[in-house]
């Protein structure tokens, strides 16, 4: 397949990580897929393009970098903390754009100062744009996954509802249908009379032996499913899951946070007030978006270009704390964007638990408001 051409602003963007003291690192094109069907998201995950080795194992052209730059990391066994950039192309399907195209972006593993990490994150995002697109006001969507999940735990929901709702976040049509179950529960049916009598009693014990013994006389293997005990406890989750529901105070609540669209100048003082509202404590979380806001301001980043969503999410499953999309001002095209990541690199097999924030660039967008100025 043909190349595409870099970007001509390439250099430059390249100068800027340099200045950055980010080191420029490459990854093959060619990668285990495993880590993206099981971390990345079904956003991302049904949209790479797939292949396989001669062993049967399954790969993947490299549909993004974060994973690939995480798991170079841990394979070359480099210390933290450590600031890698990176600059080439990436192949996955868009709705709009070409499927073969290029990013650039950092990759910041291993600073524990998460407030600054993450302010020094947006600040070289808008200030490397700033540099690229001169004269464009940027704009600034933030958001906080943490926080988000500091709401729904606060409400005493159970594990599971917990689980699904934080899954969901940043996708406002899957949280509102999920919210939609929790105020009209729908009981599990379609249940064997002795297992649901089973289920009901919440005694796992002749749970698994009853599935054990029906799966034994069935011939059904378990070397290719699930375990009579997982079976058993997936059952049990469900049947809370269908019996919970959330009452109207607690709905509103989570509709009234969810609404929270605000400069971020005034985001701290509004979250302050919807916790006290509604009487929930938010501890770490509401610390860490109020030290992440000071960082900023310190960092001499314009914060009159930022404004925080509550709702605000990116379709990638490995983020846990902020995320956040530049654009220019009265422009939806996604310029850059990023996040913090803190549980990548453990679930890649890092043995240290390693904080971490990035960001990328998309660099057609970006060439396409070049030509436009």
């Amino acid at each position: 397949m043909p190349l595409i051409n870099l970007p001509e602003f390439s250099a430059e963007l390249l100068a800027e990580f340099d200045a950055r003291k980010a080191e420029r690192v490459d990854t093959p094109v060619i990668q285990p897929a495993e880590p993206f069907l099981d971390i990345a998201g079904e956003d991302l995950r049904r949209r790479i393009f797939m292949t396989e080795s001669e062993t049967g194992a399954s790969l993947c052209l490299r549909p993004e970098f974060t994973i690939p730059v995480c798991l170079r990391h841990i394979e070359t066994a480099t210390g933290t903390p450590k600031r890698y950039a990176y600059l080439g192309e990436v192949f996955r399907q868009r709705r709009d754009g070409a499927n073969e195209f290029y990013q650039a972006g950092i990759e910041d593993l291993g600073d524990i100062n998460i407030p600054s990490a993450d302010a020094r994150a947006i600040g070289d995002a808008t200030g490397i744009l700033a540099r690229l697109l001169p004269g464009r006001r940027l704009s600034v969507t933030l958001g906080d996954q943490a926080v988000f999940e500091a709401v729904v735990q606060a409400l005493g929901l159970p594990l599971g509802w917990q689980k699904r709702l934080i899954h969901a976040f940043g996708n406002m049509t899957q949280l509102e249908a999920l919210l939609g179950g929790l105020v009209s529960p729908q009981f599990v049916t379609g249940l064997d009379d002795d297992i649901a009598r089973l289920v009901a009693s919440g005694d796992e014990q002749a749970l698994v032996a009853h599935l054990e013994q029906e799966m034994q006389a069935t011939g059904y293997s378990t070397k290719d499913s699930r375990s009579p005990l997982e079976i058993a406890r997936r059952l049990k989750e469900k049947l809370i899951l269908s019996e919970t529901r959330l009452d109207d105070a607690a709905f509103h609540v989570l509709e009234e946070f969810l609404s929270l669209d605000v400069p971020l100048v005034n985001a701290s003082a509004a979250l302050a007030g919807f916790a006290d509202a509604a009487g929930l404590k938010l501890g770490n979380a509401l610390s860490r978006f109020n030290g992440r806001v000071g960082a900023l301001a310190d960092a001499g980043v314009d914060l009159s270009c930022l404004d925080y969503r509550a709702a605000f999410g990116r379709p990638l499953d490995y983020y846990t704390g902020l995320v956040f999309e530049v654009t220019v001002e009265g422009s939806s095209a996604v310029l850059a964007g990023g996040g913090r990541f803190d549980k990548l690199l453990t679930f890649l097999g890092a043995t240290d638990r390693i904080p971490a924030v990035g960001f990328s660039f998309w660099l057609d967008r970006i060439e396409t408001e070049r030509a436009a100025a």
